[in-house]
């Protein structure tokens, strides 16, 4: 009977510790949990700056890798997935783009991003690629040159 009384009090303390400190944050999708961590090897060339040009690889929760921005990077790679965005999506076909030229800078992204596969070709040959490219800084360098 002692032992019931006891476990009663202290249900009920747990239960108003709870209680206090308010409610739990949501758990993440089920499907995140288990998915390996975002894994990106980003490969740059041609942008004229030679700090920029190179291969890295991008870790992220935990960040990780030799990405010179890795921090920015992932927290980039985080907001879009909140936006419920694809930032490694080609551009739309069926968009009308400026005829610009945004320099001869390339890049290459492969690996897993929030549980899928990635292998995107970034280039800065017309205003949607250059958008597509910009909206993908700090992961990819600026490619201005």
């Amino acid at each position: 009977m002692l032992r019931l009384a006891a476990f009663a009090v202290t249900s009920a303390l747990a239960a108003s510790a709870v209680t206090a400190a308010g409610p739990l944050p949501p758990l993440p999708p089920l499907g995140r949990l288990l998915a390996a961590p975002d894994r990106l090897t980003i490969t740059v060339s041609s942008t004229g700056n030679p700090r920029a040009n190179g291969e890295y690889l991008l870790e992220c929760n935990p960040v990780g890798g030799n990405h010179p921005e890795a921090e920015r990077a992932c927290d980039r790679l985080d907001v879009l997935a909140k936006q419920d965005k694809d930032p490694f999506a080609p551009a739309s076909k069926r968009q009308i783009c400026t005829m610009q030229d945004g320099g001869p800078a390339t890049a290459q992204i492969t690996g897993t991003w929030q549980g899928h596969r990635v292998d995107a070709t970034f280039r800065r040959t017309n205003g949607c690629e250059i958008a597509r490219w910009n909206n993908l800084e700090p992961v990819l360098p600026g490619g201005r040159s």
